[in-house]
C-alpha cells in the first residue's frame, strides 16, 4: 500500500466523501473482489480452505483477488481468532488500496451446530437458542444478550453478524426453526429489533457489529416442512395467503437502522412471482426491497446461490445467473469466490461498470462506517478475558434456565421443583449435575425419582459431514421404542422428563403418561438442574404451538402460525412453580457429600464427541474402535455432537455389538 495520504484516508472528511474518493480509485478487479463473501479458514494465510469434500482458495489467494470479505466457520479460542484477523488485516494493509477485512460469522452463542447455519459457541458465552428468547419475550434480555454477542465480537474482530433470524417458525417440521423467535409475528418483530439495537446501538458506527437480518421476505413457509438448502425442499409456498405476514418483521428491523439483509433461497411458488429463488428476483429485491421498502444497505445473497442452490435458475450458466442475480439488486455473493467471471462481464458488455460502482459503495460505505479503514486491528492479549467473561457465562446459564416452559406438572415426588438429597436415576443428563442436589443411583428401583432428557426427534440423513446430515428434519413423533422406554421408567418410578425443542416435537404420547413434563430451548446439565431443584424458575412460555400428530401436521398450512387442529399444547402455553422461592445453590461442602452410585466417567447419551476423543484414557479406546473418526469431514463441527447421536450413527457401519463393546469399555474406565 502506498504511503501518500489520499483523501480517502483522512478520518476527518465524512464517510460519503472518503467513499467517493475510494471508488474513483478502484480497479475493475477492486470493484468485483469487494462484491464476495466466501469461506475462510483460521490457521496460515496460505493453507487451502477445506470443508468436508470441498477444497478452496487459501486466505492470501483470496486477497489477491481483492477480496475483502470473508465468512469464518471454525470456533478454536478467542485468541487464535483476534491472532488471526490480525494478520489478515496486516496482509490487506499491503494490497495497493489497503482495504480492510470485513469478517463474518454465523450464530455461534448457543448450541446449534450446523456448518450451514450456525456454530456451537466454543469460546464464547453460552446462551439459549433465538427461540428460548421467543419463549421469554423480554427485548430488554435480547438487546443485553446482543450486545454481549457485540462485545464478544468486536474483542476477536468479527465486525460483520450474519442474523438475527427473523423468519417466523410456522411449519412445524423446518429444521431451522431453533434460530427463529417462534411463530408470532410481534414477538419477532420486536425482538428482532431489539437484537439489531444491541448488535448496532441506535446508529451504525465505530463500535458497532453490523447486523444481516435473514431471511427475506420471510423463510418458513416452506413445502411439506422441507429446507430450500436441498433441491427437495426449495418450494416456498403460501396456501393460506400470509405473504404480508412474514414480511412484517423485516418492516421493523428496516425501520431500526439494520445495515444488511439476505433473501433465502426458497422459490416462490403459486403466489404470482417469478419463481426463481428470491436472490435472482428483482420483485423481490428491487421492486419490495429497494422500492418499496425504501431499504438502501446491503443486500447479500445467502451462500452458494450461483454454483449450488441457483433454484429456478439451474438451466442457465454460471455467467446468466450472475447476471440475473445483479440485475435483481443483490450487492454481494455470499459463498463463491468467483470475481474474475464479473471482470470478464463486465469487459464483455454484458453488465455496465457503473452497476457495481452501485454495490460497491455500500460496501465501502459500512467498512468507513465501522471505523475499519482507521483501525482494523484487536487486542490479542485482551480477546481471551473479554470473550466468554464470568458474568457473560452466568448471565447465560441464567437465560437457559429462565427460558424452560413447564408442561405438566405431577403429583408425587416428581412435582417440581424437586427436593434436595433425594436419590435420582438420571438418563440424558451428566451424573455431575446433580452434585450437592442429589445422590445419583444406576437403576429406577434404587431411585426416588428419574430424570431423563430428551431432544426433538428427527430424521437423520445426508453422509456423516455434509450439510443435510446436520439439518434436524423430518417426522417429529417419538419412535414406539422411545415412548415405551419412558413409560416402562415412569411405572417404576415417579419421572421428570424434559424435552430440548429444537423444533415443536409432538409430545402426545408423553403427556399421557404421568410424569412431569418440562421443555428447553437449549440449555446446559448445570443450567436444567437449576430448575429441576428450584434455584431457577421456569419461565418460558411455547413460541410455537406443539402437535398432536403427524396427521395433523399434514392438515398445516405452512405459512400459517399454529395452523394444527387439536394440539397437544397450543402457542403461549406454560405453568409456573407455586409459590416458588429460590432453593440455594449448592456448596462445594453439599457437593462433597452427594455421591454417584453409577459406572462411567461420562454420560455417554450427552457428554460430545469432543470430550471423549480429548480424553487421555477414552480417546485412544475409541480411535481403536473407529479407526477412520479421526478424518471425517467437517470434524470441527462433528467434534461437538453429542456422542450417543454418533454412535447410533455408527450402528450401521461397525454393528450393533461393535457399539455395545465399545460402550462397555467406555463405562468400565
Amino acid at each position: 500500500m502506498t504511503e501518500a495520504g489520499f483523501p480517502y484516508q483522512d478520518r476527518g472528511l465524512d464517510v460519503d466523501q472518503r467513499v467517493a474518493d475510494l471508488l474513483s480509485r478502484m480497479a475493475l478487479a477492486d470493484k468485483a473482489g469487494i462484491m464476495f463473501q466466501p469461506m475462510a479458514v483460521i490457521g496460515e494465510l496460505d493453507a487451502p480452505a477445506t470443508f468436508g469434500g470441498f477444497t478452496g482458495p487459501s486466505t492470501r489467494a483470496m486477497l489477491d483477488k481483492r477480496v475483502n470479505h470473508v465468512n469464518i466457520l471454525q470456533a478454536p479460542t478467542a485468541r487464535d481468532l483476534a491472532e488471526w484477523v490480525n494478520a489478515v488485516q496486516a496482509e490487506a494493509r499491503r494490497q495497493p488500496l489497503g482495504i480492510p477485512v470485513t469478517v463474518s460469522t454465523d450464530p455461534r452463542h448457543s448450541f446449534g451446530n450446523n456448518p450451514g447455519t450456525a456454530i456451537m459457541a466454543g469460546p464464547f458465552s453460552q446462551w439459549p437458542e433465538m427461540l428460548g428468547f421467543g419463549a421469554l419475550n423480554d427485548p430488554e434480555l435480547v438487546e443485553r444478550f446482543a450486545d454481549t454477542v457485540r462485545r464478544e465480537y468486536l474483542a476477536v474482530g468479527i465486525r460483520l453478524a450474519l442474523h438475527p433470524q427473523i423468519d417466523l417458525a410456522t411449519e412445524p417440521r423446518w429444521c431451522r426453526a431453533s434460530a427463529t423467535f417462534g411463530q408470532d409475528v410481534v414477538i419477532a418483530s420486536r425482538l428482532g429489533v431489539a437484537y439489531v439495537k444491541g448488535l448496532q446501538g441506535e446508529r451504525l458506527g465505530v463500535e458497532s457489529v453490523s447486523a444481516m437480518a435473514k431471511h427475506f421476505p420471510g423463510g418458513g413457509p416452506q413445502k411439506d416442512g422441507e429446507d430450500p438448502h436441498f433441491a427437495y425442499g426449495k418450494e416456498q409456498v403460501y396456501p393460506g395467503g400470509q405473504f404480508e405476514l412474514h414480511l412484517r418483521p423485516f418492516h421493523e428491523v428496516i425501520a431500526a437502522g439494520v445495515s444488511q439483509l439476505m433473501p433465502y433461497y426458497g422459490v416462490p411458488t403459486g403466489i404470482g412471482l417469478e419463481e426463481v429463488g428470491f436472490s435472482f428476483n428483482r420483485a423481490i429485491v428491487t421492486d419490495l426491497l429497494r422500492e418499496q421498502l425504501d431499504f438502501d444497505g446491503i443486500v447479500c445473497s445467502d451462500w452458494g446461490i450461483l454454483s449450488g442452490t441457483c433454484w429456478g435458475v439451474e438451466d442457465l450458466t454460471y455467467e446468466l445467473r450472475m447476471l440475473k442475480a445483479l440485475d435483481a439488486g443483490i450487492d454481494q455473493f455470499g459463498g463463491e469466490f468467483t470475481p474474475d467471471v464479473l471482470v470478464q462481464l463486465v469487459r464483455a458488455g454484458r453488465v455496465d461498470e457503473s452497476r457495481l460502482d452501485v454495490s460497491v459503495r455500500r460496501l465501502l460505505r459500512e467498512k468507513f462506517t465501522l471505523g475499519l479503514f482507521d483501525d482494523p486491528f484487536v487486542d490479542v492479549e485482551q480477546s481471551d478475558r473479554l470473550v466468554g467473561t464470568p458474568a457473560a457465562r452466568e448471565a447465560g446459564l441464567a437465560a437457559q434456565s429462565a427460558a424452560h416452559t413447564l408442561l405438566r406438572n405431577a403429583v408425587g415426588a416428581h412435582h417440581l421443583p424437586l427436593a434436595k438429597r433425594i436419590k435420582a436415576y438420571a438418563e440424558g443428563i451428566a451424573p455431575t449435575a446433580f452434585a450437592g442436589r442429589a445422590d445419583v443411583v444406576a437403576t429406577p428401583a434404587e431411585a426416588d425419582v428419574a430424570v431423563l432428557r430428551l431432544v426433538a426427534p428427527w430424521e437423520q440423513r445426508g453422509t456423516v459431514g455434509s450439510v443435510e446430515f446436520f439439518m434436524h428434519a423430518g417426522r417429529l413423533d417419538f419412535s414406539e421404542e422411545q415412548i415405551l422406554h419412558v413409560r416402562e421408567i415412569s411405572e417404576q418410578v415417579p419421572t421428570v422428563v424434559d424435552v430440548y425443542l429444537e423444533r415443536p416435537a409432538i409430545l402426545t404420547a408423553l403427556k399421557d403418561l404421568d410424569v412431569s413434563l418440562i421443555a428447553n430451548f437449549g440449555a446446559t446439565d448445570e443450567a436444567f438442574a437449576r430448575v429441576l431443584f428450584g434455584e431457577a424458575e421456569p419461565l418460558g412460555k411455547l413460541p410455537f404451538q406443539l402437535p398432536s400428530s403427524m396427521d395433523a401436521i399434514a392438515r398445516n398450512r405452512p405459512d400459517v402460525p399454529g395452523d394444527t387442529p387439536d394440539p397437544a399444547f397450543e402457542f403461549g402455553y406454560g405453568l409456573r412453580y407455586e409459590n416458588w422461592r429460590p432453593s440455594p445453590a449448592p456448596t462445594d461442602d453439599d457437593r462433597a457429600k452427594t455421591m454417584v452410585s453409577r459406572a462411567g466417567r461420562f454420560d455417554l447419551a450427552t457428554v460430545t464427541l469432543g470430550t471423549v476423543m480429548d480424553d487421555a484414557e477414552a480417546g485412544p479406546v475409541l480411535a481403536e474402535a473407529m479407526p477412520d473418526l479421526a478424518h471425517l469431514p467437517m470434524l470441527d463441527m462433528v467434534r461437538n455432537m453429542p456422542f450417543g447421536t454418533v454412535l447410533d450413527i455408527a450402528v450401521d457401519q461397525f454393528g450393533t455389538a461393535a457399539i455395545a463393546a465399545l460402550k462397555e469399555r467406555l463405562h468400565a474406565l
